[in-house]
């Protein structure tokens, strides 16, 4: 992938996507397969917001049985199938556990009902020969096979447990860059770091956008038939730009999710009852409290996700220290076997959702539950605008074929359908994971190590090959950037060269998995900021500063 602004504001597009999140992305991609012409802009780096903020699960909607709705559990099934097949070496089954108690709604008997029907709802969800993408029928277990694999939990009224499976996303940001990359081979043009500053209009029709380089200001104009507003928690910042009689369409929730450097659980995501009360007023049966999910994660654990309502601007986010303290006490209180300190964390995701509106102050968040497509000629009239607001990292495809669907619509002509649940992304043409990796590993791969070999595989599939040439070139490439990971030179060259990583921060937190063992380590850090100032054309004094924002980023 290439920066090339200089296409940007010289070609007209069919379709202009604004925001680089996985709607964005994915949006992107739909559109430049069915044959339209595309370009994409993202006002950071690309999956840097919201994207960057999940507990990296592929849900198949067994939670929405609490609202009846097997419409979207169907849906939800669809698309954790449809990752499945698209993105083999990203996306895999995990088991998922949660306790039981007494004999009301989290009793055995109501919970292997509830698995039962999941079961009957996601009858086709083992479409694949491949042994490891079986997804096997929810089961429950016994007390002291609980306790097994949850020690030290709560133990009054607890009978047993609930399991069931879903899918786990190893590394959403590659996934991400994975599907950006394929709208890249298709044609489309991207660009990170180019912030929208206003909506191109000829009368009542928007025809594109006034945009500006991040880095160097230079403003330009971007034209296109129609243009999707995707940017997340900053939608309604673009709306603004129509004018101020815009109405409020997005009302935001404040996020968060920790990650934890010790593994409290292994092999099973666990599902554990908060201590405060919660109340879904739009749920048919309401549980009374929230479950807060530990997420086996490499070596560490994933934990989250705690929501409260959020009343800045999107720019002005930020996670505080008591947050993350009055998380990690309600996790101890749900959990004291965790025995969590603040030391433990080192690092914390942050990102907004959407939320119901006119919820009262205090209340419980009530999050969106789905996903908004606004035609802006319908409501507002204004033509040439689509906006769309995602509320789940999983259907970004899907939401993203219906979006695509309208705006082929609104330009004619004859377009080819939808294809992306169909096509892998970038490197996931695998038919056996399994079996791939067994014959690579026959191979030579120049003398890297197994595990390397396999981090690599995993991370970029089929495309892994191309950093092996690299390293043909220069076997140093192969050299891992820290003792701590398996990540290597070639990967930081290959996100520069081809994944337009533009800072420090790009590599290390959405490029490679260098943050997901920790701090790399300053020589880690500076070594990869040499690496990209050989092709950026970076000084030591850029070096320093880019070594110094990353260093920032992570607990002291």
């Amino acid at each position: 992938m290439k920066r090339d602004l200089s296409k940007l504001s010289n070609h007209r597009y069919d379709l202009l996507v604004i925001g680089g999140g996985i709607y964005g992305v994915s949006i992107a991609r739909d559109a430049a397969l069915r044959g339209l012409k595309v370009a994409l802009v993202e006002k950071g780096d690309f999956g840097a917001a919201t994207s960057f903020n999940s507990l990296k699960i592929a849900h198949g909607g067994l939670r929405y049985l609490q609202h009846l709705n097997f419409a979207r559990m169907r849906e939800s099934i669809r698309e954790r199938t449809v990752l499945m097949r698209i993105a083999p070496h990203l996306v895999r089954p995990l088991p998922f556990l949660i306790p039981t108690y007494g004999c009301g709604l989290q009793s055995k008997q109501v919970l292997r009902m509830a698995l039962t029907i999941n079961d009957w709802v996601s009858f086709d969800r083992n479409p694949f020969d491949d042994p490891e993408r079986r997804l096997p029928p929810g089961r429950v277990i016994s007390k002291s096979e609980y306790l097994e694999i949850v020690p030290d939990s709560i133990q009054k009224d607890l009978s047993g447990g609930a399991v069931w499976h879903d899918c786990q996303i190893q590394n959403s940001e590659r996934l991400l860059i994975s599907v950006l990359e394929g709208a890249v081979e298709q044609g489309a043009e991207v660009a990170n770091y180019i912030e929208v500053k206003d909506l191109l209009r000829q009368k009542e029709t928007v025809v594109g956008a006034q945009a500006v380089d991040v880095f160097t200001g230079d403003k330009f104009d971007i034209q296109a038939k129609i243009t999707v507003n995707a940017a997340g928690p900053w939608v309604q910042q673009i709306l603004n730009t129509l004018g101020p009689q815009q109405p409020e369409r997005l009302v935001l929730s404040k996020a968060m999710n920790l990650v934890c450097k010790r593994p409290l659980v292994k092999k099973y995501a666990v599902g554990l009852t908060s201590v405060h009360s919660f109340v879904d007023k739009h749920a048919v049966l309401n549980k009374g409290k929230r479950l807060l999910f530990l997420v086996p994660w490499h070596q560490f654990t994933l934990i989250g996700t705690t929501h409260t309502a959020y009343h800045g601007l999107p720019d002005h986010f930020s996670v505080t220290e008591s947050e993350i303290e009055s998380f990690i006490a309600e996790i101890n209180a749900a959990y004291p076997g965790a025995k969590l300190q603040r030391e433990d964390i080192p690092f914390v995701y942050g990102g907004m959702l959407p939320m119901n509106a006119n919820q009262e102050e205090g209340a419980d968040v009530s999050l969106q539950k789905r996903y908004k497509i606004i035609d802006h000629e319908a409501v507002d009239r204004v033509k040439g605008l689509l906006s769309v607001v995602g509320v789940k990292f999983t259907e970004a495809r899907y939401v993203a074929e219906q979006t695509v669907n309208r705006v082929s619509e609104k330009i004619g002509g004859e377009r080819s359908v939808c294809k992306t649940h169909e096509i892998p992304i970038h490197g996931g043409d695998i038919e056996h994971l399994g079996n791939y990796i067994s014959q690579e590993m026959k191979k030579n791969l120049q003398g890297l190590d197994e595990s390397v070999c396999r981090h690599l595989i995993h991370t970029y599939g089929t495309r892994y090959r191309k950093i092996l040439s690299d390293i043909d070139e220069d076997p140093k490439l192969g050299a891992r950037v820290s003792e701590a990971c398996p990540v290597i030179k070639g990967e930081i060259l290959h996100a520069v060269r081809e994944g337009m990583a533009q800072t420090l921060s790009d590599v290390v937190f959405r490029r490679t998995e260098l943050r997901m063992h920790g701090h790399p380590g300053g020589e880690s850090l500076r070594a990869c900021a040499e690496t990209m100032a050989l092709e950026r054309g970076w000084d030591e004094a850029k070096v320093l500063q880019e070594v110094n924002s990353v260093e920032a980023l992570f607990p002291s």
